[in-house]
This record gives structure tokens, C-alpha cells and sequence, in this order.
């Protein structure tokens, strides 16, 4: 069997956490068990879905490397979704119901106040075909649920939570059609996943019972179900839902300096028993990817891990890999120098003004001959390797050492207290520069 998974967010808004992790995920099954990874731009709401959610989900996809095999949408499938619905209707597995919005409201109550769960009472069956001539004479239009089959409890063994069992008895007959005609999530959904051949579900533990529902569905339509996983949803740092998470998506992660490696090597592994690791090449994480490791605990997202993960990143990115977003004077020797320093790559520029300069220093009068001394010596090196010659020969000169000795060198040559070590950063700076800077302090 050819593993396919699909990916299918709505473009009614931009991709977050949530999202984004079960878009890896599946893409990361697919790829680990040589398949097909498929988009699926799930638009049949007109009136929300917007173009240009479409363009940013494909664009943060993109940034991410999670490139699709395939793409289909909704919105160019509904004669494929009215043909598949005329089944269902002829096998009177969907049927039309009249009750309003607050009708429904208003019996949801009256059970909820009884102590009783809110399943809807399948009144709607109960219509003759007269009661129904008359309601639709009225203008009253029909929305259409599918009619679960009560005979046997719904099972499936979960790649995740493992063996799952629904009574149907216990649900109520889901809408699957609005009274306007447009579709609700979950028929369409089934549809395609027959059409387009998904082996594999992959998904959060709030559609399990959604899946319930469509596991009938799928044997209504006479097709054979994918494997479903439904995975714990993440909460946020505090170990709560966070509403936060909702709106946490590839823009504030850009803004904050954020590598995609970074956050695919965070997301690969939330939830499971493995560590989590700094992998600039996502190679290790598909090769670990397995569904058995998968907890049934929430999964903790934290961004103060993400970026200390980050930093362990960009200390591994190869020159070429950033070059684009340097500044234009530095190369691969200043990279290399700086990299190990930096917890973003944008903080790259800030190091390499201090390369060019100029800087800000405050020295202590105490240092200030120790300082004339190193200007002195400085003019006197080869500069082949600098630092060590100017520290060795200031030793040698003064009787400094440890934090007395380089410490003033460190604020004079670069205005701050710690960064890059010295010896690769001083060449850089150069011997002019560094002459200049020493003998004002």
C-alpha cells in the first residue's frame, strides 16, 4: 500500500502551531514511509475563505520545506461531492430536517436540564412526505444530516491513542449540509479522502469523534477507511490551553529570528518519549518518526525552549546556508567567527558593526597605560595571529593575566564585555582598526 497523507486547512485565517504541527507530521509519516504528502485547501465556506490565506498557507509551507506532492481544492469538487451525496440520499443515509437553529437550541436545554446528553431525537424522521410538502411550502428549507447506523458500536485501533469504541446510540445524527446548500466539514472531507486514495489521517484528539461519524461514512460509501491518528493538542508554557497558541503563527516566529529547522526539530517531537534535539537536517527526525512514541499527555509548547533550540541551530548553518541574509561585507571567515555567539542569524549584523566599528568603550583609568602599552604592541605584530601574540607579549610586559588582562582588551577592542572569542574576531577587525581603538581608551 502507497502511504498518502494530506494536510487540509481551512483559508479562513493564517496557519498556527496547531496547524503547522499536524502539516509536519504528516509530512514527515509520508516521507519516512517513501509515500506522497498532499495539500488540500479545505474552501467550501465562500464566504470565509479568503485567496490570500490560500497563498500563505502555501507560502509558510513552503518556508518550512514541507512541499506537497499534490494539491487539490474543495471549491472545484462539488459536483463530485452532489454526486456522492445523491448516493447517500437514495440509500436514505442522509435525510432532510426543519428545525431551526433555536429549536435546537431550546431541545438541547430541556435535555441537558433533565441530566440527559444532547442527541438530537431524529424527530426529523418522523415527517411524512405531506409534512414535508408543507414545511418547504412555508419557505422552510431543509438542512441534511447523515442518519448513523445504530446497530453496532463504531470501533478503530488509533496509530495514537490506540482501541477506540463508539456507541452510535450515544450521537447525534451530524449535519452534514446547510439549509443554503453548502457543506459542512465532514462529508466532504470523506469524499475526498476516498477520491484522492488517503491511506492515513493524522490529525488532533478533538476530531475523534468526528471520526466516528465518518468511519460510517466511509462504509456508507462502500470505501475502505484510512488509518486515523489523533493526536494530544498542545498547550502552552504555563501547562494550560493557551489561546495564545491560537495565533502564534510563521510570522511571529520570522520576526523573532525563528530558522524553520528549528521549529521542525521542536514540533517533530512535542508529544513523544524522544529527546528533542537541535537538527538543522530533518533526516533524523522522519528516520525516529513513529506514531507508538506518541503520548496521550498534552504536549508542551514552549517558546523560551524554541529559542535556546534555535541558537543550538544557527551555531550549526553552514555560510552558504545564510549568506542572503548577512551583511554584504561579511564572508564565511567573519560567519564562522561570529556564529557561535549568535542566538538569531539577524544578530549577525550587530557583531559586524563591531567588526567595522566604530565602537563605544568605557575603560577605568587603571587601564588606561595598560592600554597605551597594547596599542604600542599592537603596531609591532604581523597580524598572522594576533591575539595570542598581543596577550602574550602584554603577559610578559605587565605581569597581567586571567580576567585583568583580557578584560580591558575585550572592552576597548569591541565596547562590550563578552562575545565571539577574540581570536578569530581580532584578524577581522584588523590591525589598523584595532591600533585605533586601543590607544584613544
Amino acid at each position: 500500500m502507497t502511504v498518502i497523507t494530506r494536510f487540509a486547512p481551512s483559508p479562513t485565517g493564517n496557519l498556527h502551531v496547531g496547524n503547522l504541527r499536524a502539516a509536519l507530521h504528516n509530512w514527515m509519516f509520508a516521507k519516512k514511509q517513501g509515500g506522497r504528502f498532499l495539500l488540500r485547501i479545505d474552501d467550501t465556506d465562500g464566504e470565509r475563505s479568503q485567496a490570500h490565506f490560500v497563498e500563505a498557507i502555501r507560502a509558510d509551507l513552503a518556508w518550512l520545506g514541507l512541499n506537497p506532492d499534490g494539491e487539490a481544492r474543495q471549491s472545484a469538487r462539488f459536483d463530485l461531492y452532489e454526486a456522492r451525496f445523491a448516493e447517500l440520499k437514495a440509500a436514505g443515509r442522509v435525510y432532510p430536517a426543519y428545525e431551526t437553529a433555536q429549536e435546537l437550541e431550546l431541545k438541547r436545554k430541556v435535555l441537558l436540564g433533565r441530566g440527559l446528553p444532547p442527541v438530537y431525537d431524529r424527530a426529523a424522521l418522523a415527517l411524512t412526505e405531506e409534512d414535508r410538502s408543507g414545511l418547504e411550502a412555508e419557505g422552510v428549507r431543509p438542512h441534511w444530516r447523515f442518519k448513523l447506523d445504530h446497530g453496532a458500536a463504531i470501533e478503530w485501533d488509533d496509530l495514537v491513542r490506540g482501541p477506540q469504541r463508539f456507541d452510535p446510540k450515544t450521537m447525534s445524527d451530524p449535519v452534514v449540509r446547510r439549509a443554503d446548500g453548502s457543506w459542512l466539514y465532514l462529508l466532504p472531507s470523506v469524499i475526498d479522502d476516498v477520491d484522492m486514495g488517503i491511506s492515513h489521517v493524522v490529525r488532533g484528539e478533538d476530531h475523534v469523534s468526528n471520526t466516528a461519524a465518518q468511519l460510517q461514512m466511509f462504509a456508507a460509501l462502500g470505501a475502505a477507511a484510512p488509518r486515523f491518528a489523533h493526536e494530544a493538542l498542545l498547550t502552552g508554557a504555563e501547562g494550560k490551553l493557551s489561546k495564545r497558541l491560537g495565533s502564534l503563527g510563521i510570522a511571529h516566529f520570522r520576526e523573532a529570528g525563528i530558522e524553520p529547522q528549528a521549529l521542525i526539530a521542536l514540533l517533530a517531537r512535542l508529544g513523544t518519549s524522544d529527546p528533542v534535539e537541535p537538527f538543522a537536517d530533518p533526516a533524523p527526525l522522519i528516520a525516529s518518526f513513529d506514531f507508538a512514541r506518541f503520548g496521550r499527555a498534552p504536549a508542551r509548547f514552549d517558546e523560551e525552549e524554541l529559542a535556546q533550540l534555535n541558537a543550538r541551530i544557527v551555531h550549526q548553518l553552514d555560510y552558504e546556508a545564510v549568506q542572503d541574509r548577512l551583511p554584504a561585507a561579511m564572508g564565511a571567515v567573519g560567519w564562522n567567527a561570529i556564529r557561535p555567539n549568535l542566538a538569531t542569524v539577524a544578530e549577525a549584523a550587530d557583531w559586524w558593526q563591531v567588526v567595522e566599528g566604530p565602537v563605544a568603550a568605557t575603560v577605568a583609568d587603571e587601564d588606561r597605560d595598560f592600554l597605551a602599552q597594547a596599542a604600542a604592541i599592537a603596531e609591532t605584530l604581523d597580524w598572522s595571529d594576533p591575539w595570542p601574540a598581543l596577550t602574550g607579549a602584554l603577559k610578559q610586559a605587565t605581569g597581567r593575566k586571567g580576567r585583568a588582562l583580557f578584560l580591558p582588551l575585550r572592552l576597548a577592542l569591541t565596547g562590550r564585555e563578552h562575545g565571539p572569542d577574540m581570536a578569530a574576531l581580532l584578524p577581522l577587525i584588523g590591525k589598523e582598526n584595532a591600533v585605533e581603538r586601543l590607544r584613544p581608551a
